[in-house]
């Protein structure tokens, strides 16, 4: 039969394309101030998003460039050329120095921000890992050592988030407690499940609902042994989070400018083109990589079972409890669990893909997106003699798409807005 791999690309591009930066932002951006413009962005789409306010602002409006300054860290490789804003480049999903020293300059620059400025903040995913600035008495490799931790534990990004807000001088609302004598536009891609602003980037300009009490329960949820300097960080009241009522906020507003389930609409509009019935699954997907592969293979089955041209599709992200030494990341230990569930299937091609372009790996803008399953992957599976329970034993799927020819690659995309896998059934 005619490859799928075309089309699933174009599916997965659509649901990208739709969360660009410079298709989303402009509408978005406030009035030019009387002051300055201070733009302070974290993320992998901070880059693109500090130059599309750039263009917007310098070029539209023309604007005084000398009124224009800030500081845009994102991921490495996910940097592009800019006027006025530095663009700098830092680790994820591990923190690095690079980040340690932005998120620093970034504090520093907020605390400039007068009455008449706008401080204008851009965030995307990746901005937690992107800006770290460790509590008092939190050094920087104990902050690496409990994230290291909680990207093994199979803890959700949101959990994730609670405990890393506790343990910062810039999140969960501190970054707006800096600035605070300006007004605060902030404007997010999100990555999230459920769109929480508090999650995204762990809500440096947001109020937290969430309290120390609530990280302390997550470190203990999953066992984490942590440092004895974490662990009385979070007993301590003087790391609470900002909440709701803080002087902080007076002058700070939020809003949403791409959310996943706006992407995951533009791919079900490219596989309805395409002829497909479609199972729209939602964007709010959570849970363990190879389980809910387990599910939704089971749906595919029953697709076959009535006759249905049918495309499955959902968003989210989900969650590999490491056990193995081996590389990948959730989508493609979702896709590899697919390719043992499915191998007898004919007629049956799959995605599962980070709309940021790199789904696990290193931290190198090489890492692959995520990956595909098709008749060419089960053929080059059986070949080989490969044995996806094997891999998935040793948490490997890179390896077994890097050997079978199914290794989504795309490189940075600049946005974020979590992961979409389809299930073509013809």
């Amino acid at each position: 039969m005619t490859s799928r791999r075309p089309l699933l690309r174009a599916i997965f591009d659509a649901a990208v394309a739709a969360a660009h930066p410079d298709v989303v932002l402009p509408a978005f951006l406030p009035a030019a101030p009387r002051g300055r413009i201070i733009c302070l962005a974290a993320g992998k789409g901070a880059a693109a998003m500090a130059v599309a306010a750039e263009r917007h602002y310098l070029d539209t409006f023309g604007f005084d460039p000398a009124k224009l300054t800030g500081i845009a860290t994102t991921r490495h490789g996910h940097g592009v050329p800019s006027r006025r804003v530095k663009v700098i480049e830092a680790g994820h999903p591990m923190p690095d120095e690079a980040g340690l020293k932005a998120a620093d300059d970034t504090l520093q620059l907020a605390a400039t921000a007068e009455a008449d400025d706008l401080m204008l903040v851009l965030i995307s995913g990746g901005g937690s890992a992107n800006w770290v600035a460790p509590a008092n008495g939190v050094s920087f490799a104990q902050k690496q050592q409990l994230t290291r931790a909680l990207l093994r534990s199979g803890a959700p990004i949101g959990e994730m988030n609670v405990v890393r807000k506790h343990l910062s001088r810039i999140k969960g609302g501190r970054l707006a407690r800096a600035g605070h004598k300006a007004e605060i536009v902030t404007l997010a891609i999100s990555d999230v499940p459920h769109d929480d602003p508090s999650a995204i980037a762990s809500g440096p300009t947001v109020p937290d609902p969430t309290t120390l009490a609530d990280a302390r329960a997550i470190v203990a949820k999953y066992r984490l042994e942590v440092d004895p300097a974490i662990a009385r960080a979070l007993e301590d009241a003087a790391n609470e989070s900002c909440k709701p009522g803080d002087p902080a906020f007076a002058r700070a507003s939020f809003e949403l400018i791409a959310r996943p389930a706006s992407s995951l609409e533009a791919a079900v509009a490219a596989v309805k083109a395409a002829g497909y019935d479609v199972l729209d699954l939602g964007a709010d997907l959570e849970g363990e990589a190879r389980e809910v592969a387990a599910d939704h293979a089971k749906l595919a089955r029953e697709a076959r079972a009535l006759g249905r041209r049918m495309a499955i599709i959902s968003g989210g992200e989900l969650t590999v409890t490491v056990r193995g030494q081996g590389r990948g990341g959730p989508n493609q230990e979702y896709a590899l669990a697919l390719a043992d569930l499915l191998k007898d299937m004919d007629g049956v091609a799959a995605l599962a893909g980070d709309t940021d372009g790199a789904d696990g790996g290193g931290g190198s803008a090489s890492d692959p997106a995520g990956a595909l399953v098709d008749a060419e992957v089960i053929a080059a599976m059986r070949t080989q003699k490969l044995d996806p329970q094997a891999f998935l034993a040793n948490n490997d799927a890179t390896a077994f798409f890097a050997a079978t020819g199914g290794l989504l690659q795309t490189g940075p995309t600049l946005t974020n807005v979590n992961d979409v896998r389809v299930i073509l059934v013809d």
